[in-house]
């Protein structure tokens, strides 16, 4: 059988990987020049740096696995970096039992219900939360005060004013698969995608990287994939496409299907990257749990990796998710700079832009879905009404919503119940 896999993410890559290592004839198309798509990189010097900033846990077993049959598991590092929460102006480390007990904004007795909220939470399962919404649920069983000083402004902050939506399986996730150590690939995860790129070739599979697909006929029990750079012809195609964009390319999927699960809002990621001649904290992951802040979170990556790795420099990411008509995402970087540096200084008050030496800034669409308690009615199956045509994507590893290990998982679930 010859396969066409639409997309080189985690996903599309693992997907070709496993077909091609069982024999089958495959091509990857990829829009972007490299593969990786939301976990790739860029070139910092002699190094690769994510474009959107990335870890694992030590929960996250498939990715640790497919890492050690890469051959790349001698590069794989854990620590445990420091992670804040700036809450009434002030930087407390809540990341642990412990310094939830210390958390002096709070007292006892809050303290101790919001650490049995969490404690249920991790030991849950999801279908216990099924219908509920994180904004209430918390509010309800946390307490008012406790839940609107430590989460309601993370919600907000990464989900505008749909934040009382959100279903409470979604915030199950950050709970109950999480661990304080985290885990990074010296060199960066484009390492892992390069790897299975080679590997693909190697296996006899084709990898066409800056090959746009523009639509997908089903045309005498062939796929004929057309893109900017050619057609080709197919007897199945897997798309790992967002869900509504395979609708888009492939226009004979029936109108039912569409009414179904073309559906749903996805936010879309934003990230600045600063360079600068010092650090400027001493933490890995500030959460900003205060309101009137135009990004969701500080992320100090060299106070989780070596400066060194990236020629003695020090790397902030300050990220958002927007809806996709959001001004930032038609503003430049000096623009986008200008609007958040004051805003730095108010967390940093010694924060000076003659630190900044180099900066960059991404935004991909489809990064975050809108994860409403209806989100699951519309999760499309694997296989579709069309014959010989599958799609797998981000939607379908509900309630988790993005995630490499979960990407992973989801292609060799896919590829076992294709062959």
């Amino acid at each position: 059988m010859e396969y066409a896999v639409l997309g080189g993410g985690a996903l599309g890559l693992m997907a070709a990987y496993r077909l091609a290592l069982a024999g089958q004839s495959v091509m990857l198309f990829e829009q972007e020049e490299i593969p990786g798509g939301l976990a790739s990189g860029f070139r910092v010097d002699e190094n690769w740096l994510e474009k959107y900033y990335h870890h694992i846990f030590r929960s996250d077993k498939t990715v640790i696995r497919i890492i050690e049959e890469l051959g790349l598991g001698s590069r794989l590092e854990w620590t445990r970096p420091r992670t804040v929460s700036l809450v009434n102006g002030e930087i407390y480390q809540l990341d642990s039992p412990l310094s939830l007990l210390l958390f002096k904004p709070c007292n006892l007795l809050e303290r101790i219900r919001v650490g049995a909220v969490l404690a249920y939470l991790k030991a849950a399962q999801p279908q216990w939360l099924e219908g509920k919404t994180a904004d209430a649920w918390l509010s309800k069983w946390m307490g008012k005060r406790s839940y609107e000083m430590i989460f309601q402004s993370l919600f907000i902050g990464k989900f505008g004013k749909l934040y009382d939506k959100i279903a409470l399986p979604w915030f199950w996730t950050r709970i109950h698969d999480r661990t304080t150590q985290l885990g990074y690939l010296r060199g960066s995860f484009q390492l892992v995608y390069d790897r299975l790129a080679e590997r693909v070739s190697e296996l006899g599979g084709k990898v066409l990287l800056s090959t746009r697909v523009e639509k997908v006929e089903q045309q005498s029990g062939k796929w004929q994939v057309t893109t900017n750079k050619g057609n080709w012809q197919f007897d199945r195609v897997i798309s790992t496409f967002p869900t509504r964009l395979t609708c888009r390319v492939f226009p004979q999927l029936p109108q039912d299907y569409r009414d179904k699960y073309d559906w749903g809002q996805a936010y879309g990621a934003h990230c600045l990257i600063l360079a600068l001649d010092r650090s400027v904290t001493d933490s890995y992951w500030i959460n900003i749990c205060d309101r009137g802040y135009p990004f969701t979170g500080l992320f100090e990556h060299t106070n989780f990796r070596s400066p060194a790795e990236y020629g003695g420099r020090h790397l902030l990411y300050l990220g958002n998710y927007r809806p996709m008509n959001d001004p930032l995402f038609k503003q430049s970087k000096e623009e986008v700079m200008a609007a958040f540096f004051p805003h730095l200084q108010r967390i940093v008050p010694q924060f000076d832009p003659s630190w900044v030496t180099e900066s960059w800034m991404f935004m991909a669409p489809y990064a975050q879905p809108i994860v409403t308690t209806d989100y699951r009615e519309h999760i499309p199956p694997l296989e579709t009404p069309l014959e010989n045509l599958w799609i797998a994507n981000m939607f379908q590893i509900y309630p988790h919503d993005r995630g490499q290990n979960y990407s992973l998982e989801l292609a060799e679930r896919l590829v076992q119940h294709i062959l």
